[in-house]
């Protein structure tokens, strides 16, 4: 992995927070028609999914009409409200990677609804691809081979000629291990899964991505860690695991994230990335956001706090159900496209103006839950500093689980954070975890090789050598 801003700098991007806000990043995205991502406006992002349903081939008919209702409805209403610009997110249904021209046939029905709204009614559009990462449907996973691999592969390919403009994806790599590690609190498995695991295999897959990327002409977007992180805050919310383990996981996330800027992906990060703050901190790409106006997808302790320094704005996913006003998707766009012009009308009156709606998003809701306080944006630019001192992904995981709990700590002591009282000794728990990682990559994978049980994962498919 080679970056010239990120490594050879060690200086993110944004180091004041006068110059952290919603709408505006160091290194703008245009793509699509129009639309142009981190320059002053937000951008409301949506997403819809189909109601519980087979995918089959007698269904197919019926998923194409689904398809084509939900963005015919969400584009009529984005005119309506005159938005300055729509980003639609299509990501995949698993049968859709699996038989990818499936999926490349609902990407054409959705591109070919945003170009006959660009040319009747004018709207900035664009189109972000997001085939679901099916490799770790057998276990243990292969990573770099198989139908799997080989399906995403060929939508991926087959992305350009659908008429994606963008193209992203939510990676697993590591997931085998960290699904057990987030059950168990272990904090070395969750930095092995991230930091070693996790970190090769976002290089193996972004390197394929962005030339691909680069060959058809598409913005190579981002990644997420969602099936770590937000697995860790959903665990969290229904007192699976404790509130602070999630929050440091979220900051545990960050390197591995990063890997795909290091990689040459440019934004905007996927809306379900709640680390993308750091990720636009540090590398100044554009990123995409949910919070509150994501409820209808999942329950968080962060609806307001994630918006401060979004540039799309977004509803993670809805599905297709008939809601009192009309169709979910429809007002799923309504919703966006009002938070979305408070906060652009913010940013029309100038940077204070902005930075202090900014502010009093943070405000609502930093103190009341740790995973909240870890994305307040003086919390992000700290961490962000000491994360990249670092050169590599293992030991950037390994600072950033030592910082955020120094971080912690700190704001409990000082009765900035709430951390319920059941919770407090995880502070010293997780530490014990933390300080025992050793400074050698080479050592703790030794380490976790011998210690993990034979067939949870393979290390060939990560580029390791068991024995050497």
């Amino acid at each position: 992995m080679n970056s010239l801003d990120v490594e050879s700098s060690k200086r993110p991007a944004i180091s004041t927070l006068d110059d952290f806000c919603f709408g505006v990043a160091p290194r703008p995205v245009a793509c699509g028609r129009g639309l142009v991502f981190g320059s002053g406006t937000v951008i409301p992002e949506i997403n819809f999914t189909l109601p519980p349903m087979d995918i089959n081939e007698d269904t197919w008919p019926e998923v194409r009409r689904q398809y084509e209702e939900m963005i015919n409805g969400v584009c009529r209403r984005a005119v309506e409200l005159e938005v300055p610009g729509l980003l639609v997110e299509f990501e995949t249904l698993p049968p859709m990677t699996v038989r990818p021209e499936w999926g490349a046939e609902i990407t054409d029905i959705l591109a070919g609804a945003l170009r006959q709204y660009h040319e009747k009614h004018g709207l900035k559009a664009a189109l972000r691809l997001t085939p679901n990462d099916n490799r770790d449907h057998e276990r243990p996973a292969l990573m770099r081979r198989g139908p799997y691999w080989e399906g995403m592969v060929r939508l991926f390919e087959s992305a350009a000629g659908a008429g994606a403009d963008l193209l992203a994806i939510e990676s697993t790599g590591g997931k085998e291990v960290n699904d057990a590690a987030l059950m168990n609190a272990d904090l070395r498995g969750v930095v092995f899964a991230l930091g070693v695991l996790g970190a090769r295999d976002m290089e193996f897959l972004w390197g394929k991505l962005v030339t691909l990327c680069r060959q058809n002409n598409i913005v190579p977007a981002g990644d997420t860690a969602c099936g770590f992180a937000n697995t860790a805050m959903v665990l969290a919310e229904q007192k699976m695991i404790p509130r602070l383990f999630a929050a440091v996981v979220r900051v545990a996330t960050v390197p591995r994230s990063l890997v795909a800027y290091e990689m040459g992906a440019v934004g905007p990060s996927k809306d379900c990335a709640y680390e993308g703050p750091y990720m636009k901190a540090i590398a100044g790409v554009p990123i995409s956001m949910e919070g509150r106006s994501a409820a209808c997808a999942h329950l968080s302790p962060v609806g307001n706090i994630a918006q401060a320094v979004c540039d799309c704005w977004s509803n993670e996913s809805v599905q297709n159900v008939r809601l009192l006003s009309g169709p979910a998707p429809t007002v799923s766009l309504e919703q966006l496209a009002y938070d979305c012009r408070l906060m652009n009308t913010a940013l029309s009156k100038g940077r204070n103006e902005a930075n202090r709606l900014r502010d009093w998003l943070v405000e609502s809701d930093a103190a009341l839950d740790p995973q909240a306080f870890v994305l307040r944006p003086d919390v992000v630019l700290r961490l962000s500093q000491q994360i990249i001192a670092e050169k590599t992904p293992y030991l950037r995981t390994r600072r950033a689980v030592l910082v955020v709990l120094d971080e912690l700590r700190r704001a409990h002591q000082a009765g900035d954070v709430k951390i319920a009282a059941r919770e407090v000794r995880w502070l010293d728990l997780l530490q014990r975890q933390a300080d025992a990682l050793p400074e050698s990559e080479a050592a703790f994978i030794g380490e976790m090789l011998a210690t993990i049980e034979p067939g949870v994962f393979l290390p060939e498919e990560y580029g390791l050598q068991v024995g050497k």
